[in-house]
């Protein structure tokens, strides 16, 4: 525990659903739902609008529309999210090298490493600088808590959301947790929570009143011990600069259970790719793929396969995955499947005879294709097929040719309804709907929150019908006002689409915006 409170805790408020509604004039102050929008779909975000309504994050989806009918709900945008995460995080970095990432919204940093606070008063002004440069930068706000450990800085910063800062004194940690419930403790779950709760103990001072022994007694030596400590105020938990990924994975849940095997092959073979992209995007190969399937009737089984060295060979990981899949009954169905890679290193060690065999495969020596560089290895002429229907997430950009920069608000029946409108339009724009096939019509990356400087010139506020100039995706350097209100209707009814559920944290930066 420090004797000044200069550990902080950065919380993101409502980060997603914050970035939509900055990106989007016309849902500003308005009930804002981010996440999978499929049957089986759940939320990842809900605006505090939202949450008045009872929504929250992790909530079926079917349930937040039920609560919330009126909402705008949206695919999550995560190249737009890690963009602005990376610049919270270079904004981090310029008050410690001692930054720890949780998440994409979510970070704590040593101040002390960083010479930035020896005392509550320099602490508390590195914080409300802090927000500042965040509010200018990204247009988006975040809630901050500053205490002497770890623990105290995040229940601190849960109690400034949302847009607020609070600052626990050293000396007062047992007063203020005492009236907390046990919940509040980092590592109480709802099952420790309950196995609490019976033994009489629902708030903090009553586990710090029980004392350590009782705790052990209840929970065992580890973790009595640990949870006595901190009900006492004690966390000596260092902020860790870099944090090693574990593991690597993707998975989906269907809309409908899956019943062909040949299906859920492909769907396998699917994930594996994804999941290879993540794993070098990230700079890892990793040694032990693993296959995660949860069927019809909610029970989930893992399978695993340990290699002789590491990969990031896509056909080694889907070939693992799929022995993985032939040993697993699909009998009856599957609602979600995975595909992972753990065991991570820096380096690749290639699978020699994958390779090998996979050339063999390419090569297609048998018996109706003998040799190689003969006719049989050229492909057949086949039938020209019809273009794809194209589908439009409810949220994501897209860019018209003559309407210029707009957002999906929602698709179906053959035609998607485009919103024109930029972050900084100065008032929600137009709807207008096209074939999902209108070639004028294509996606398009995420416009920055806020408009650079250089940017502001008279034809940037030509109407929504005369063709937009393409936009920088540079960071701002200052705030920009936010438009009114629109009265008009939230997004119109999206494309069902599944949510991805990934985390991702960004790095640190070191310079100075």
């Amino acid at each position: 525990m420090r004797s000044a409170p200069t550990i902080l805790h950065l919380d993101m408020d409502a980060f997603f659903a914050a970035a939509e509604q900055a990106a989007k004039p016309s849902l500003r102050g308005k009930p804002v739902i981010v996440g999978g929008l499929g049957p089986r779909g759940v939320v990842a975000t809900a605006s505090y609008e939202a949450r008045r309504f009872g929504v929250h994050s992790a909530m079926p989806m079917a349930q937040a529309r039920r609560l919330c009918p009126n909402a705008a709900y949206l695919v999550p945008r995560f190249s737009l999210y890690r963009s602005v995460s990376d610049q919270v995080m270079e904004l981090l970095g310029t008050l410690s090298p001692l930054v720890e990432p949780l998440s994409l919204d979510e970070a704590f940093v040593d101040l002390e490493a960083g010479g930035t606070a020896q005392d509550s008063r320099s602490a508390r002004e590195a914080g409300e600088r802090l927000r500042r440069d965040i509010l200018a930068v990204t247009g988006l706000t975040g809630s901050v808590g500053l205490a002497g450990s770890k623990m105290l800085a995040k229940i601190a910063s849960e109690q400034a959301k949302p847009d607020g800062l609070v600052l626990i004194e050293p000396g007062t940690e047992r007063e203020l947790l005492g009236p907390m419930p046990v919940r509040t403790l980092p590592g109480v779950g709802p099952a420790t929570g309950e196995h609490l709760r019976r033994a009489g103990m629902t708030t903090v001072a009553d586990l710090a009143e029980a004392g350590e022994d009782e705790l052990v007694r209840l929970l065992g030596k580890a973790h009595g011990a640990a949870l006595f400590r901190m009900a006492v105020g004690h966390d000596d938990r260092p902020v860790v600069a870099e944090r090693d990924a574990k593991s690597v994975s993707v998975e989906d849940t269907f809309d409908v259970d899956l019943h062909d095997r040949v299906r859920i092959r492909l769907e396998v073979e699917r994930l594996a790719d994804r999941c290879v992209r993540r794993l070098r995007g990230s700079g890892h190969s990793g040694r032990t793929i693993v296959l995660k399937v949860r069927r019809f009737d909610f029970s989930t089984l893992t399978r695993s396969e340990t290699l002789r060295g590491p990969t990031d060979d896509p056909a080694v990981v889907r070939e693992a995955a799929g022995r993985l899949l032939d040993s697993v009954d699909t009998t009856g169905g599957v609602r979600l499947l995975g595909v992972g890679v753990s065991g991570l290193t820096d380096y690749t060690q290639e699978d020699l005879f994958a390779q090998a065999a996979a050339g063999e495969q390419t090569l297609g020596d048998g018996p109706e294709n003998p040799g190689h560089g003969t006719a049989a290895d050229e492909p057949e002429e086949q039938e020209p097929q019809p273009p794809a229907e194209r589908r439009w997430a409810a949220g994501h950009d897209v860019r018209h040719a003559q309407y210029g920069a707009g957002w999906v608000q929602g698709s179906g029946l053959g035609r998607v309804t485009v919103r024109f409108e930029e972050p900084w339009s100065a008032a929600p724009g137009r709807v207008r709907t096209f074939p999902v096939d209108d070639p004028a019509l294509e996606p398009s990356e995420p416009l920055p929150l806020v408009r650079q400087e250089q940017e502001a010139s008279p034809a940037a506020q030509s109407p929504p019908d005369e063709p937009s100039p393409p936009r920088s995706s540079r960071p701002a350097s200052r705030p920009k006002s936010r438009s009114p209100e629109d009265p008009g209707p939230a997004a119109g009814p999206p494309e069902s689409e599944g949510g991805d559920g990934a985390r991702f944290s960004g790095g640190a930066g070191r310079s100075r915006p």
